[in-house]
C-alpha cells in the first residue's frame, strides 16, 4: 500500500461546511434535483429509452402542410435528398450502380446455392428489396441483396425442418415465411424504437461469428470447387472433411483453383490500389464470363463438371400464396425469421454506421430497421429471401463514388435485364467458379487483426469471440450464435454483478485522489479508507459491493496494525461513478452502516450524483449517514475529516 498523509497543509479545521458554510466557504454541499411528479420521472425515463434522438424535433412550430412533408421525408428519405439531386449526382449513382451490379449478378447466382434455391431466386432478392431500400432507406451507401452469411444461416436451419431436394416446393414456402417474419421483426425493432436490442451482441461475438461462418462457409464450397457429388448436409468441420475424401473431378479443381486464384489476386490489387478498385469489383462476372464460354464450346459438363444449367427467365413472381399462414410450418418459419432477420440487422447496421462515418453524415438505425423489415416483408411477397447490407458490394458501391440510395436502383434495373434477358446465358456456367466466387467473397470476413486485438484489450471478449467461432466451426451456424449471444450476456451480468472497486490515495502536490494501484505514488489519508465503486448499485450487486468494500476494510486494517499506525476512523465511499441506486442498494448501505458502527467507523459519501442524492433523502440514508457526511469531493471530505482524526 502507498505510504500515508499525516498532516496536509492548509487544511481548514472545524465541521462541515453544511452546518458551518463560513468557515470553509471554498466547500460547498451537495444539492438536490428540484423534486418531479412520478408522472414527469416516467415520461423522461421513456423518451431516454425509445425517443433519445428526439424524433419529433424537427415538426415543433411546424405548419399542417410542412408537418405532411417532414412526416413524407420521414418515412421515404428519398423525398429529402431528391429535392437537391442534379446530374452530378446521377453520374456518379450510375457508375456505382453498374459497378455493383457487376459484382451482384455472380454473387447472387452462389449465394442463392448456400440458401439451397434455384439461382434465379438470388437474382430476384437483388431486384425487389433494392428498389424498396432505395425509397426508405437512411444510408448512402449501402448495397442490398443476399450476403453469404445469412444465406448459409437460412440454408441450414431451413433443411432442418425440410429436405431442398425430396420436398423443393415446401422448403421453398418455408424460406419466403422465414422472409416473411425476418422482415417483420426487423419492421417491429425499428417501429417500436427498439434497436437498441441488437446491442446486445457484441462486436468481440459478432468477428468470432463471422469468422466461423467465413471458415464455414468455405469448406461448403469445397463440394463445388473439387466437384464432388454425394456432400454432406452438415455444416460442422468434422462432417464435411469426412465428405471431402469423395470422388474429385480435376476439370472442377483446375477451373476452381484457377478463377479463386485469379480472384484473390484482384482483390489484392484493388486493396493495394484502391484506385483501382473496379478490378475487383468486375472480376466475379468476369470469371463467370469466361469460365462459362470455356465449359460452352468444350462441353466439360460431359466430363462430370457440374453446371448451373437453368435460370428461370422473367421478373418475379408473386408468392403470397406461398407463404405458411397456418400450421407448424407457420411457428418454424417464425423461429427461422426471427434469427434470420436479427443476424442481417446486425450486419447491416454496422456495414450502414461505418460508411456513414467515412462521410460524416448520421444513419438512423431505427429507420433502417423499418426500410429492411419493409423490403423483406414485400420480397417475401414476390419470391425473395433474406436481403440484407453486403459489406462487399457497399464497400465496392462507396469506392465507386455513389452519392445517394439511388445506386440501388441502377443496379436494381442491371438486374431487371439480367432476369428478362441474358439468365439462359448462365446454363454452361460451373459450379466450380461459384464456389470460388463465395470463397472469395468471405475471406475477408476473418479478420485476425481484430481477434489478435481483443485478446490484447480484453481477454474476456477474446473469449467470447472463440466461443462464436468454435461453435459455428464445431456444430452450426445457429449454436454458433448462440454461443455469441449467451456470451455477450453472461459479460454483462458479469460486470454488472461483479462491478470494480478501487482505493484511492492523493496525487502528490495536488488535491486529486486516483486508484492507488494505478498511482503508486498516491498516498493514503492516515485514519481514513477512501474506496471508490465504479458502477450503479443494484439488487444484482449491493451484496458484493458491501462485502468487497468491508473486505477492503479488513486488508487496510490489517496492514495498519502490523505496521503500528492509527486504526481506520472513517470509510470514504468515492460516489462519483455510481449513477443510480435501488431499494436493495439502499438497505445494504444501512446494513453497512450497522456493521461500521461495531467497528468503530464512520460512513462517509462524496459527490452522490442527482439520482442518488434524491434516493438518499427519500429514504432517509442520509439522516442515518448525517448530513455532514456528505461532501461534494473527496478533496473537501478529506479537509473536513482529517482535523478530526483522534491521535492514538
Amino acid at each position: 500500500m502507498s505510504g500515508r498523509i499525516i498532516d496536509e497543509v492548509g487544511i481548514a479545521s472545524g465541521p462541515s461546511s453544511r452546518r458551518h458554510p463560513e468557515a470553509a466557504p471554498h466547500i460547498h454541499r451537495v444539492e438536490r434535483l428540484p423534486q418531479q411528479t412520478l408522472f414527469t420521472e416516467i415520461r423522461s425515463a421513456l423518451k431516454e429509452t425509445f425517443f433519445s434522438d428526439e424524433p419529433l424535433r424537427a415538426f415543433r412550430g411546424q405548419k399542417g402542410q410542412t408537418k405532411f412533408l417532414l412526416v413524407l421525408q420521414a418515412i421515404f428519405p428519398i423525398f429529402r435528398w431528391g429535392r437537391s439531386y442534379n446530374l452530378k449526382k446521377l453520374k456518379g449513382d450510375i457508375i456505382a450502380g453498374l459497378t455493383i451490379a457487376s459484382l451482384c449478378v455472380p454473387q447472387d447466382i452462389a449465394y442463392s446455392k448456400l440458401a439451397n434455391l434455384d439461382p434465379q431466386y438470388g437474382l430476384y432478392s437483388s431486384f425487389v428489396p433494392p428498389l424498396i431500400y432505395a425509397f426508405m432507406g437512411s444510408s448512402r451507401d449501402i448495397a442490398i441483396g443476399p450476403v453469404a452469411v445469412v444465406s448459409l444461416l437460412l440454408g441450414t436451419m431451413l433443411q432442418n425442418e425440410i429436405d431442398p431436394i425430396s420436398n423443393k416446393a415446401a422448403y421453398r414456402r418455408l424460406a419466403f415465411t422465414a422472409t416473411f417474419f425476418a422482415g417483420l421483426t426487423e419492421f417491429a425493432l425499428g417501429f417500436f424504437r427498439l434497436g437498441f436490442l441488437i446491442d446486445f451482441l457484441s462486436h468481440a461475438a459478432i468477428v468470432g461469428f463471422m469468422a466461423g461462418a467465413a471458415i464455414t462457409i468455405g469448406l461448403q464450397q469445397l463440394k463445388g470447387l473439387l466437384g464432388i457429388i454425394n456432400f454432406t448436409k452438415k455444416t460442422d468441420i468434422i462432417s464435411v472433411m469426412h465428405s471431402v475424401w469423395g470422388t474429385w473431378n480435376w476439370q472442377s479443381i483446375v477451373i476452381g483453383l484457377s478463377f479463386l486464384a485469379f480472384l484473390l489476386l484482384t482483390k489484392y490489387i484493388g486493396k493495394k490500389y484502391p484506385k483501382f478498385f473496379w478490378v475487383s469489383a468486375i472480376a466475379p462476372l468476369t470469371s463467370v464470363i469466361v469460365a462459362t464460354f470455356c465449359v460452352g464450346i468444350t462441353r466439360a459438363d460431359k466430363e462430370g463438371v457440374q453446371i448451373v444449367r437453368h435460370i428461370n427467365k422473367g421478373i418475379n413472381p408473386s408468392s403470397v400464396h406461398e407463404i405458411y399462414w397456418t400450421g407448424d410450418l407457420l411457428l418454424k418459419g417464425l423461429k427461422i425469421g426471427v434469427v434470420a432477420g436479427l443476424v442481417g440487422l446486425t450486419e447491416a447496421i454496422a456495414i450502414g454506421r461505418t460508411f456513414a462515418a467515412m462521410k460524416d453524415y448520421q444513419v438512423d438505425g431505427n429507420k433502417e430497421m423499418v426500410a429492411m423489415g419493409t423490403m423483406n416483408i414485400v420480397g417475401s411477397m414476390t419470391s425473395c429471401y433474406v436481403a440484407t447490407g453486403s459489406f462487399s458490394r457497399s464497400a465496392v458501391n462507396f469506392m465507386a463514388g455513389c452519392e445517394t440510395a439511388a445506386s440501388n436502383i441502377v443496379m436494381s434495373c442491371v438486374v431487371l435485364l439480367t432476369l428478362e434477358l441474358i439468365t439462359p446465358l448462365f446454363k454452361y456456367t460451373p459450379n466450380a467458379v461459384l464456389a470460388s466466387i463465395i470463397i472469395a467473397a468471405v475471406v475477408g470476413l476473418v479478420d485476425i487483426k481484430a481477434v489478435i486485438l481483443l485478446w490484447k484489450i480484453d481477454k474476456f471478449d477474446f473469449l467470447a469471440c472463440m466461443g462464436a467461432f468454435f461453435g459455428v466451426v464445431f456444430k452450426s451456424v445457429e449454436i454458433g450464435l448462440l454461443i455469441a449471444v449467451a456470451i455477450s450476456f453472461a459479460k454483462i451480468l458479469l460486470q454488472v454483478t461483479r462491478p470494480r472497486t478501487a482505493v484511492l490515495g492523493k496525487l502528490p502536490g495536488t488535491h486529486v485522489y486516483r486508484n492507488v494501484d494505478q498511482y503508486p505514488k498516491a498516498t493514503t489519508v492516515s485514519g481514513i479508507l477512501i474506496v471508490r465503486v465504479d458502477s450503479a448499485i443494484y439488487f444484482s450487486n449491493c451484496n458484493y459491493i458491501k462485502e468487497r468494500i468491508l473486505r477492503w476494510l479488513s486488508n487496510e486494517e490489517e496492514e495498519l496494525r502490523r505496521n503500528n499506525q492509527p486504526k481506520i476512523q472513517y470509510l470514504v465511499v468515492e460516489m462519483s461513478p455510481v449513477t443510480d441506486i435501488d431499494t436493495s442498494g439502499i438497505h445494504s448501505f444501512k446494513e453497512l452502516i450497522k456493521t461500521l458502527q461495531h467497528r468503530d467507523v464512520k460512513l462517509v459519501l462524496a459527490n452522490p450524483g442527482p439520482i442518488v442524492s434524491e434516493k438518499l433523502h427519500a429514504s432517509k440514508l442520509e439522516d442515518d449517514i448525517g448530513e455532514d457526511k456528505i461532501f461534494l469531493s473527496v478533496a473537501d471530505a478529506i479537509q473536513t475529516l482529517l482535523p478530526t482524526i483522534q491521535e492514538p
